[in-house]
């Protein structure tokens, strides 16, 4: 059975924690910010967390993460 292939850009946009949770960074952030507030901007730069939803989908593109 041949080794599975990590998807190389999932791979680069998320890391996992000690816990095991998966960290990402948020979205909206790259343009258009004029109409952003400053507390809206500050909040996106702060990393979140995959969904217990979205794990299951994650480990079929990371499986060696």
């Amino acid at each position: 059975m041949p080794k599975m292939k990590t998807h190389r850009g999932a791979a680069k946009r998320f890391k996992k924690t000690g816990s095991g949770k998966l960290k990402r960074a948020k979205a909206f952030t790259s343009h258009i910010l004029t109409k952003k507030s400053p507390k809206r901007k500050r909040n996106l730069r702060k990393t979140a967390y995959c969904s217990t939803t979205q794990i299951k989908n994650m480990k079929k593109l990371l499986p060696y993460l």
